[in-house]
């Protein structure tokens, strides 16, 4: 008996220090995301800096602009977004979620006015991609999160933008002979590994959402046809892209778009019906992804810009990518336990970048593609930069889940 009530002790010591674990990360996501709503503005500026809380009754015969980063039409904000719902979700906390439901209200609310702008000709906006959508990234990433708002808001306006995505993306996005998505610039008939992310998770959500099975298989078809152009078999890992008019690919691993490649296999994985015929090709695809990537993080938990060139930078956002896409994959038991030191490792050195106003430091700023690494290599890093921190509080989210 004193033996059963000593190993009953040291369990329950173990899950208070693991709840201490969860609390302590938590208080950190928040404080990111905390940061996020605080510096969120909902109002719109002119040129001279002065901001207006509505559009109504502005004349629009001159430049203006969304005032806030965090509400442009852009796809890191689709991921900000999902985080925002994620997080809600984990912690309970409804400011959360009804911060990235306000995000889209907004928008919607002064979407008539901004098109006024953009049919004169008045861009830079913040808004222009929402008209222009003529590649995945105008849409894809934004109508994502715009799915799980409409699941909640129920808004009518949202349903006719969904639609119109799925039409684009399904009969109207520019592919290759096979159909691969593909892009036309700034190089004719490139595979961009980024665009997996700016197509997937709105085909899963959307299929989801209308109960259409037909959007996952052409979902899954991407993935298997951008594994046949990008992965590389010799390391496992994705190439940046691929040149058709060549037929070949780019010089680089680079992190994100490994990070892009591996968030858009989950996001469908999340959204399939469980005994769906496709889940064991994508599981076996994913699967390898992750053991690859094993292979190539850091001994501080973070992985590398270039990912298998050691001398190039540790990068937050592809880390915080790989950190979360694995962690959800052992919390679905998509993946073995055994994997969830890979994730809370990720983790460990994702905290180092966080600072103690919540900001996030070493992002990558955008990059497109170019044929030498040099380009890479030199690529800036920028504290807080968008593109990674929706990637950072959902995989803060899933470690929490994980622990």
């Amino acid at each position: 008996m004193r033996k059963l009530a000593f190993i009953i002790l040291l369990v329950a010591l173990a899950s208070k220090t693991y709840s201490q674990c969860a609390a302590s990360d938590i208080a950190i996501i928040c404080k990111t995301a905390d940061y996020i709503i605080s510096h969120t503005a909902y109002t719109v500026s002119d040129k001279e800096g002065k901001a207006y809380t509505t559009t109504q009754g502005l004349v629009p015969d001159k430049q203006y602009n969304i005032t806030s980063p965090y509400l442009e039409w852009k796809y890191w904000n689709g991921v900000l977004n999902l985080a925002m719902f994620e997080l809600s979700s984990v912690t309970g906390d409804e400011k959360y979620k009804q911060q990235a439901l306000k995000n889209y209200r907004f928008i919607f609310d002064n979407i008539s006015f901004f098109e006024k702008l953009y049919t004169s000709g008045i861009q830079n906006t913040g808004m222009d991609q929402y008209y222009r959508m003529e590649m995945l990234d105008d849409c894809g990433a934004m109508a994502a999160g715009l799915c799980e708002a409409y699941a909640l808001d129920k808004n009518e306006r949202y349903l006719d933008y969904l639609h119109k995505t799925a039409e684009y993306m399904l009969h109207k996005e520019y592919r290759l002979k096979d159909g691969t998505l593909a892009r036309t610039g700034p190089y004719d008939k490139t595979v961009w590994l980024d665009d997996l992310y700016m197509s997937v998770p709105f085909l899963a959500r959307y299929g989801k959402l209308n109960n259409d099975t037909s959007f996952f298989s052409f979902a899954a078809k991407q993935i298997a046809l951008f594994t046949h152009y990008l992965y590389d078999k010799y390391n496992g890992l994705y190439y940046h892209c691929y040149f058709d008019s060549m037929k070949q690919n780019g010089v680089a691993h680079w992190g994100r778009a490994n990070g892009w490649c591996i968030m858009a296999q989950v996001n469908l994985l999340g959204c399939l019906p469980i005994y769906s015929p496709l889940k064991d090709t994508l599981l076996a695809i994913y699967r390898q992804q992750v053991n690859n990537l094993a292979r190539y993080q850091s001994e501080s938990g973070l992985w590398h810009q270039l990912l298998d060139k050691s001398d190039s930078y540790l990068e937050t956002s592809c880390s915080a990518m790989f950190t979360y896409a694995i962690a959800k994959g052992v919390n679905e038991g998509w993946l073995d336990k055994r994997y969830s030191t890979i994730a809370l490792a990720g983790w460990k050195g994702l905290k180092t970048k966080i600072q103690p106003d919540g900001q996030v430091a070493d992002i990558c700023i955008g990059t497109g593609i170019e044929n030498n690494l040099v380009f890479y290599y030199k690529r800036p890093t920028m504290l807080n930069d968008i593109h990674g921190l929706g990637a950072v509080l959902l995989a803060g989210c899933e470690v929490v889940k994980l622990k």
